[in-house]
């Protein structure tokens, strides 16, 4: 497989069961060919490679309890994910004649449950704010105040994604499925991107580079990697850009921005993931309740 073979590290973790190997990569061929991102591919096969060594059974003989006792042991994303790889790959499978059931439509779809300490208070955001590293500083911004992914940080591009107009400065988000939508930036993070951008010495059109020449453009890893020494520095635990895309959710529904308005500023297809990003305060309810119910 093209795509793959020029991309993926050749260790032994990466590679799937030998009898599922051509069917695997048919199949990322074939989402590929569809239009699904790199990203996309990427997540598709650690997902389905690593199901492919857990079961260690041949595509026909996966059973439904395979499926099961593989879930497990995951938390409720990392369900969801692979529950959905398989079904995608079995549905695939079957109409290629490669398999004969799909062992994921008895498994329960996973619920989606919102787990603790998603939310990145208030002092620790001011506190990453302060910091000296400029990177972090700014994933903490495109977070907090913008809602962006992880992804969508690395992939702007200083020189095609930024625009002034009569509203302000607006960026050209690129998301998921390759869709695209404008955010707006507010006052503090708009200043502080012009004095970021007018002060680089660099010709690299991105973001997010290493803080030494040649100045690369930094990776998922790499921004995650300055955020966990943010993190460790400030004695934050845990701190991703997620709990910074959930905050933004959670601050807008609390001061009155409708959910649909929230919906499309993180992107999201469906305003069932917008509602379990936001975590709206026990207070804000009984208040409204007030105010609408009496």
């Amino acid at each position: 497989m093209r795509y793959w073979n020029d991309n993926r590290k050749s260790c032994e973790h990466v590679e799937p069961r030998e009898d599922w190997k051509e069917s695997i990569e048919k199949w990322i061929d074939w989402m590929d060919a569809i239009g699904r991102t790199n990203d996309t591919l990427r997540t598709r096969w650690y997902q389905i490679v690593r199901f492919s060594k857990a079961v260690d059974k041949s595509i026909t003989d996966v059973t439904e309890d395979d499926l099961i006792f593989y879930l497990a042991g995951m938390g409720t994303e990392g369900r969801r994910g692979v529950r959905s790889c398989v079904k995608v790959f079995y549905q695939w499978s079957m109409k290629r004649g490669l398999a004969r059931r799909n062992p994921a439509d008895e498994v329960p779809t996973v619920p989606m449950t919102l787990p603790s300490g998603c939310i990145c208070p208030e002092e620790n955001i001011e506190q990453g704010l302060a910091s000296p590293d400029e990177n972090a500083r700014l994933a903490v911004m495109l977070g907090a105040f913008c809602g962006l992914r992880r992804i969508e940080m690395t992939r702007i591009n200083l020189k095609t994604d930024l625009e002034e107009n009569a509203e302000g400065m607006v960026l050209h988000v690129h998301g998921k499925g390759n869709k695209e939508r404008l955010v707006y930036f507010d006052a503090r993070t708009k200043i502080h991107l012009q004095n970021y951008v007018e002060a680089r010495r660099d010709d690299n059109p991105a973001l997010f580079v290493s803080l030494r020449a040649p100045y690369t453009r930094l990776q998922i890893g790499g921004v995650e990697t300055r955020l966990r020494e943010l993190g460790r520095k400030l004695h934050i635990p845990k701190v991703h850009p997620h709990k910074f895309r959930r905050t933004m959710a959670t601050t807008a529904i609390d001061k009155g921005m409708p959910i649909e308005q929230v919906q499309q500023l993180l992107g999201h297809q469906k305003i069932d993931t917008t509602m379990h990003y936001a975590m709206v305060k026990q207070q804000n309810v009984k208040l409204a309740h007030r105010k609408y119910i009496g």
